[in-house]
């Protein structure tokens, strides 16, 4: 295990997901339930002696899907009910829609729950990949594959916050633009967590 994962690992408050609570606090955005769901932030070394490089993997989700069609997303989905836990699903649904198996990923935390405008809680587990995974994409569901660098997702020159009307109030989002890639909603919010804990680090 490098030092960038033992660091992280250190720096994370990792719950068990055995224990995250299946309560539902109250919604932001006004919904009377909140439905549990959990995704994976797969991180990807591709280091080389002469240089460190950390991404984070994410996907476009396919244009004909009923919520966040087209959007910047990680892979997960909705628990069900035959998940032990949270983390479960995030594996599940990360082998369902990229093909990537639950041995290829080392989960090394959890960051804070994200609530998104359609009803659902968020549970985001960290995950480590090995820089030579192979996918499987299910077309049903993801339309693209990609990766973008942790020091530009990272650095706060690159993260802004936009404001919206929703259902006649105002909204602020964060939004992480990268090349054509639109990233922002509760995907994004995700990803500016996850900076706080990296910027905290010693030098990689």
């Amino acid at each position: 295990m490098n030092a960038f994962v033992t660091e992280l690992k250190n720096k994370f408050a990792a719950l068990d997901p055995a224990q995250i609570s299946a309560d539902q606090p109250h919604s932001r955005f006004g919904h009377d339930v909140l439905k549990p769901a959990a995704v994976l932030v797969p991180l990807v070394d591709h280091s080389t002696n002469e240089q460190i490089n950390y991404n984070v993997l994410l996907t476009r989700r396919a244009s004909h899907l009923k919520h966040h069609a087209g959007q910047i997303s990680f892979p997960g989905g909705r628990f069900e009910q035959h998940d032990l836990h949270l983390q479960q699903t995030a594996l599940r649904e990360t082998h369902e829609e990229i093909g990537i198996p639950h041995s290829d990923v080392e989960i090394i935390g959890t960051l804070p729950q994200h609530e998104t405008i359609t009803g659902y809680m968020i549970t985001p587990f960290v995950g480590w990949l090995k820089a030579d995974y192979s996918l499987t994409v299910d077309a049903g569901e993801v339309a693209e594959v990609f990766e973008v660098p942790l020091s530009f997702i990272c650095d706060p020159q690159n993260q802004r916050i936009e404001t919206r009307q929703f259902e006649g109030r105002e909204v602020n989002f964060y939004v992480i633009e990268y090349n054509d890639y639109w990233i922002w909603g509760a995907t994004a919010r995700i990803l500016v967590e996850f900076a706080k804990i990296y910027n905290s680090l010693d030098q990689f």
